[in-house]
């Protein structure tokens, strides 16, 4: 896959002025550092409402309230109706992969600890990081990147083969959420967003019928309710739109690359929110992989 692919003529953003100066405002790797801040922060709010609305409750909730923030911004409805045939298929299947991602994430961090599950997750970053490698330089900087990964995560196997099961799914919808999300910023950053939020109202439908019974003890605990919907605009709305916003500037392979600040944003959120303090080996491989993504030099153009 070329980092450079163009996605299909995508429909006038509505909101593009907005957002293309939000794109341009700052450099794409800002976006992207706000966007590894609460990669991890949303769902470790999360697994605490697990007991009172179920995993897939949760899904469902931090679905819904992204697609209600996105709908007054981007009226997906219209998206729809102005895009062309291809594009329409495009966010269909993002949206798609969205909804089972976000089910999937979830029913992964309920059976094993988020380490294993990150760790499963970056294994598909890393062959899309490699599609992109076309020069000596990034190939080691992917190296280094990744060792310092395994140092920082602590791979190891789990006795759960449902629980695998779930995070490998997750992966694996993961490097469809890098590869069908480039695709959709390609066409610019406005309409970018527009197509997440279009592809956001598509993932509500797919979870509506899966978790809304799950969710439905949240609506008549208002502090629930709102724990959940906080869940929801810090997992699934400030991480996307920055994503998106870095995405349309940063070829595929780069942003692939630098999706192994991950762990190391996990750490730093265990160490200020849970009092993990980090070993030897884990300050190593934080090291490693800042390292590793100072040194990539990401494709021009």
């Amino acid at each position: 896959m070329d980092d450079q692919a163009q996605a299909p003529a995508a429909s006038p953003a509505l909101a593009g002025p907005v957002f293309g100066k939000l794109a341009t405002s700052l450099p794409p790797h800002v976006w992207f550092g706000v966007s590894t801040v609460f990669h991890y922060l949303g769902p470790a709010f999360a697994v605490l409402l697990f007991p009172h609305v179920g995993v897939l409750g949760m899904a469902w909730l931090r679905i819904v309230t992204a697609t209600l923030v996105f709908a007054p911004l981007t009226r997906p409805w219209t998206v729809f109706a102005r895009a062309d045939r291809p594009t329409r298929l495009l966010l269909l299947a993002f949206g798609a992969c969205l909804g089972v991602m976000n089910c999937s994430f979830y029913l992964a961090l309920d059976r094993l600890p988020i380490s294993l599950v990150a760790a499963i997750e970056f294994v598909g970053t890393i062959g899309v990081a490699l599609v992109g490698v076309r020069s000596p330089r990034n190939l080691a900087a992917l190296a280094v990147a990744v060792i310092g990964t395994l140092l920082l995560i602590d791979v190891k196997w789990s006795s759960d083969p449902i629980g695998l099961f779930w995070a490998f799914l997750n992966g694996a919808l993961f490097v469809g959420y890098i590869v069908l999300g480039h695709r959709v910023a390609r066409a610019g950053a406005g309409d970018g967003i527009a197509g997440l939020g279009a592809a956001m109202a598509v993932a509500c439908l797919v979870v509506l019928p899966i978790g809304f019974t799950n969710a439905l003890p949240a609506f008549s605990a208002p502090p629930l309710l709102i724990a959940a919907i906080g869940v929801g605009i810090c997992s699934s709305v400030i991480p996307y739109i920055c994503d998106q916003l870095a995405m349309s500037r940063l070829p595929r392979s780069s942003f692939a690359l630098m999706l192994s600040l991950l762990p190391v944003t996990a750490t730093l959120i265990g160490v200020i929110v849970l009092r993990q303090i980090p070993s030897p080996t884990d300050c190593l491989g934080i090291a490693l992989v800042v390292a590793g993504v100072a040194f990539h030099k990401p494709a021009r153009g």
